[in-house]
């Protein structure tokens, strides 16, 4: 009877898709009218709920692939927790390369319209908060030193802490969004920037407010993997390069939404209010707060926002990601005027799932208990993730970009400190160049009720003199007598007494202080009432300049961003980086030849716009050369060796201002073309898919 069965199956030929019966005058159930009632239910006997097949039950002849798909139905007789690990791995990476192809298929299918928009301009504010965050402290430094009494070092810490933060933020959060997902992470990370930029505006402690920045930069820190990662999930490959090119924009006009408020804002002192003697609000914490309405308005709109599809495929959540992806399809065709469109995706390949998740019933332990093996078993995966970035298939590709990626930033940031310092140095020598002196000045009986600046008075003597309502600036008195002289109501700013002769003289609510009297002889003289903190003397501190230099900096970078967006996918990645590094390198060495204000500030806008290519060029790039599920974490490590680079870069290059500016120079401009030649080896992802 068997072999009478494969007889009748190998005389049936399988040509084109179609059975084709052999021609021997038996009867082969042709076209044949219905069959009674009972005769089909005679025929389907056996038959169960769950369409089991019994011996002996006549099921025609099989399709080749029916035959292949109830093998591998078979096949995992053996549980895969028995399969060996590599071979579970192996089939992953066959699913996800399929899967790569067919979402490019799908993203092509679903096209480039309202959807691809609208999530451009929420991430967009995602991103211009992260520019933003990279100016506030800079702006705000003059005044809050005032404000909080700042030292040196103090003003040194509070500029890098932020950096810091961005730091661990962009590995920790990147790592989690491969884990958690694009939207949820973005949003978490958004979250705690929001919190505590606006709770840092409000609080009067030094220790406090650097804190908050801390923290604000660790959330800001995860936006740049994110963004980048979960926009280009909805992306086709002949879009990916140009619109996120576009996109790197927002950065640009995050410096100058923040230079135009701290321009706007700071200088007037008098926005704000104070609550006795100890609180005070003034202009600046109004800018502080200002900053934090992108992303404040981007944590709104992104609520409104799908998770990424691509993600949801790769751990196996098949039927949500087709119905955002049928959502971007709709969107897009009824945008376009053809809502009669339909999708017609019904099925999506899905990556065999390895890993292992364990779920904690809530009877398990106490609440903690659980919250805190979730957390564990989270991080792990996260480490993991970071590890799986330096095997053998990602190795060379992670450290040529860590190279690049770091000179960039050490170069990139180191310079755009070393501008204004150097700018300010060259205000400070023409400020000094223009000090008055005066040898052996006798004043006697006289009232000072206005202003001293950049004075310097040797050997002089003043009796019976009134200083009141004044304010000292860049005053040094050297070697002077003041007998029965009476100070009130007085402010210093760089005001010294150095070996003076100071006899029955009264300080009353000043805050000429004791480190103020170098090497001076108090002789029956009265300080009463010191004025309590530091004062913000806005006509000094709020500088123009300092905006304005930020301003064209960030401004400089517009046609940059143009040329890459419209060339990133004709010449490709690999080119634009790294000729923007070299040039940007060549306009490094002009800086020897920048003895003046203006032709610093030149200069930086030329450096800026030549390097924002290469800006743009890495985040493609490093977008493109990880898998879905290590993409954010492999940004994220990348994004974080990049702060690393800009806490050296401007420890370094600001120690060398007014000392030398071949050290800088040389240092960047190494760095430049180290790093541009080194990305020439980098492998072209301009015509991949994203794996």
């Amino acid at each position: 009877g068997g072999r009478e069965a494969n007889q009748v199956s190998d005389d049936y030929r399988y040509q084109d898709g179609n059975y084709d019966a052999p021609n021997d005058g038996y009867y082969r159930g042709g076209d044949e009218p219905a069959q009674e009632e009972d005769a089909q239910s005679d025929v389907t006997e056996g038959h169960d709920e769950d369409d089991e097949v019994y011996e002996g039950e006549y099921q025609g002849i099989p399709h080749p692939d029916d035959i292949k798909e109830k093998q591998k139905k078979r096949a995992p007789a053996m549980a895969d927790e028995y399969r060996d690990r590599a071979d579970l791995m192996a089939e992953r990476m066959e699913d996800e390369e399929q899967l790569a192809h067919q979402y490019e298929n799908i993203i092509e299918e679903c096209g480039h319209g309202r959807f691809q928009w609208t999530l451009f301009f929420v991430l967009g504010l995602a991103l211009m908060a992260d520019g933003v965050e990279v100016f506030v402290v800079g702006f705000v430094l003059p005044s809050a030193e005032k404000d909080m009494c700042l030292s040196s070092s103090n003003k040194g810490m509070l500029g890098l802490i932020v950096y810091l933060g961005m730091m661990v933020g962009a590995v920790l959060l990147g790592g989690l969004a491969d884990k958690l997902g694009r939207k949820q992470c973005l949003i978490i990370s958004l979250a705690i920037n929001a919190a505590f930029a606006f709770l840092s505006s409000f609080v009067q402690g030094y220790g406090f407010f650097l804190f908050c920045r801390l923290i604000s930069g660790l959330g800001i820190g995860g936006t740049l993997p994110i963004v980048f990662a979960y926009f280009s999930e909805f992306l086709s490959r002949e879009k990916r390069g140009e619109h996120l090119s576009w996109l790197c924009m927002f950065w640009m006009i995050g410096g100058i939404y923040a230079s135009a408020m701290a321009w706007s804002i700071i200088p007037h002192y008098g926005w704000g209010f104070s609550m006795g003697t100890k609180y005070h609000f003034h202009s600046w914490r109004v800018f502080v707060l200002v900053c934090s309405l992108p992303c404040i308005a981007s944590l709104v709109a992104l609520k409104f926002m799908p998770e990424s599809p691509r993600f949801l495929l790769e751990i196996g959540k098949h039927d949500e990601a087709w119905m955002i992806l049928k959502q971007v399809h709709d969107t897009n065709m009824r945008a376009k005027g053809e809502p009669e469109r339909v999708f017609t995706v019904s099925y999506i390949k899905t990556p065999k799932q390895v890993d292992e998740f364990i779920e904690i019933q809530s009877s398990t332990g106490t609440w903690y208990q659980r919250w805190l093996v979730r957390i564990t078993t989270t991080l792990k995966q996260v480490w993991d993730s970071v590890l799986y970035c330096l095997t053998a298939q990602y190795r060379m590709n992670t450290l040529m970009l860590a190279v690049v990626w770091f000179t960039m930033a050490l170069s990139y940031y180191g310079l755009i400190v070393w501008f204004p310092d150097m700018i300010r140095y060259l205000q400070d020598e023409a400020y000094d160049s223009r000090v008055k002196i005066f040898d052996e000045e006798e004043v006697s009986h006289f009232t000072f009720n206005f202003t001293l600046e950049n004075q310097i008075h040797r050997n002089g003597e003043y009796r019976n003199d009134k200083f009141i309502g004044m304010k000292f600036k860049e005053v040094k008195f050297e070697d002077s007598l003041f007998e029965d002289c009476y100070f009130e109501d007085v402010t210093s700013s760089e005001t010294f007494f150095e070996n003076c002769t100071i006899i029955s003289t009264v300080f009353y609510n000043t805050d000429l202080y004791e480190h103020k009297f170098i090497n001076c002889r108090l002789i029956n003289s009265t300080f009463m009432k010191e004025k309590e903190g530091c004062h913000i003397d806005f006509e000094e501190d709020n500088d123009f300049l300092i905006y304005l230099v930020s301003f064209l900096g960030s401004l400089s970078v517009l046609p940059g961003n143009i040329i890459s967006a419209l060339l990133m996918d004709k010449i490709g990645r690999i080119k634009m980086i790294g000729g923007s590094m070299l040039i940007s390198a060549v306009c490094c060495f002009f800086l020897f030849f920048g003895n003046s204000e203006s032709a610093m500030i030149g200069w930086q806008c030329l450096f800026c716009g030549a390097s924002i290519a290469a800006w743009n060029a890495l985040d493609v790039i490093t977008v493109e050369l990880y898998p879905t599920d290590k993409r954010a974490t492999a940004f994220g490590i990348l994004n974080g060796l990049c702060k690393f680079g800009a806490i050296l870069g401007n420890s370094i290059f600001s120690s060398f201002v007014g000392i030398t500016k071949v050290v800088p120079i040389l240092l960047a401009s190494s760095a430049l073309v180290g790093g541009g030649l080194l990305a020439l080896r980098l492998p072209e992802t301009r015509e991949q898919v994203l794996m």
